[in-house]
C-alpha cells in the first residue's frame, strides 16, 4: 500500500465552472508539509475543497493507498480534517465544546472515548488556547478564532490535513508559532499537511514542498528552492523579485516591483 496522497487527473469547479484542469501531484508522504502558493483565483482553495470533498470533483485522490472520491463526507471525514478561511458566525459553544463535538461527530478511529475533553485540553494547551477553553466561540477575536478553528482541525489526528489561510487572521509571534507548531504535528502524528499560503516568506520556512498554481495548473512543484524563485514569481505573479538566502540559512523573497 502506497503511503500518503496522491492527486491524478483532477479537475474541479463550482457554480458550472472548472476552476482545476486535469491536475496532478506526485505523492505527498506521511509527515510532509506541502504549500500551495500562487494568485488570487488560482485555484488554491478549490483544490483544497475538492480534496475535502466539498467540491465535485473527477479523477483520481488517494490516501495511503485508499481512493478517496466516491467516499460519503463522513467516511472521507475519518481520515481527512479541512480548516477552513473563516468559522460559522453565531457559534454560542464554548472552544473546548466545539473540540468535544468535533472528536464526537466524526471519530478517526472507532467511537468517542471518555477522554475526548482531556484530548480537546491537551490540544488547547499546545496551542496556547487553554486560558480560552470555556470562553464561547463567538466572543473571540478573528485571531483567537483562527486558532481555535486550527485545534478543531487537529485534535482528531487525522491522516490529511487541509488548511486554507491558517495564519490570515494572526499577529507575526503567533503566524510563527503556529508554522512551527503544523511542522511539528506533521512529523509526530505522520499526517500530510497541505495548506493555502499566500505569505511566500512563511511557505519558504514551513514547508518541505511547495506548488505553485496559475489558472488551475501546477506551474511548479519542488522544495522551496526549486518553486520559488525569480523567473517562477515573474511568470506567475508578474514581479521582480530576488530570493537569497540569509546569513542563517533561511531562503528570503524580496519584492523589488510590479512587471
Amino acid at each position: 500500500m502506497s503511503a500518503g496522497l496522491t492527486v491524478t487527473g483532477l479537475s474541479a469547479g463550482y457554480g458550472g465552472r472548472t476552476v482545476l484542469h486535469d491536475l496532478s501531484l506526485p505523492a505527498a508522504a506521511p509527515g510532509e508539509v506541502v504549500s500551495l502558493i500562487g494568485p488570487n483565483a488560482a485555484g488554491k482553495s478549490t483544490l483544497l475543497r475538492a480534496l475535502a470533498g466539498l467540491h465535485h470533483a473527477s479523477g483520481s485522490v488517494m490516501l495511503d493507498g485508499r481512493e478517496l472520491n466516491g467516499l460519503s463526507l463522513a467516511e472521507r471525514a475519518r481520515s481527512v480534517t479541512y480548516m477552513p478561511q473563516t468559522l460559522p458566525q453565531g457559534v454560542a459553544l464554548t472552544v473546548l465544546e466545539t473540540l468535544v463535538s468535533a472528536l464526537r461527530a466524526s471519530p478517526v478511529q472507532g467511537e468517542a472515548s471518555g477522554d475526548d475533553a482531556a484530548t480537546a485540553l491537551a490540544v488547547l494547551e499546545r496551542l496556547g488556547l487553554d486560558g480560552l477553553a470555556m470562553r464561547r466561540l463567538d466572543q473571540l477575536s478573528g485571531g483567537q478564532k483562527q486558532l481555535a478553528s486550527l485545534a478543531q482541525a487537529v485534535v482528531r489526528g487525522p491522516r490529511l490535513l487541509l488548511l486554507d489561510e491558517p495564519t490570515s487572521a494572526l499577529d507575526l509571534r503567533h503566524q510563527l508559532k503556529v508554522m512551527k507548531l503544523v511542522r511539528e504535528l506533521a512529523v509526530e502524528r505522520g499526517m500530510t499537511v497541505i495548506m493555502v499560503l499566500h505569505d511566500l516568506q512563511a511557505a519558504a520556512r514551513a514547508s518541505d514542498r511547495v506548488v505553485v498554481l496559475s489558472e488551475g495548473a501546477v506551474a511548479a512543484d519542488g522544495t522551496p528552492e526549486q518553486a520559488i524563485t525569480p523567473a517562477i514569481l515573474a511568470r506567475v505573479y508578474q514581479v521582480e523579485a530576488r530570493v537569497e538566502r540569509c546569513a542563517r540559512g533561511t531562503l528570503q523573497v524580496m519584492v523589488d516591483d510590479v512587471l
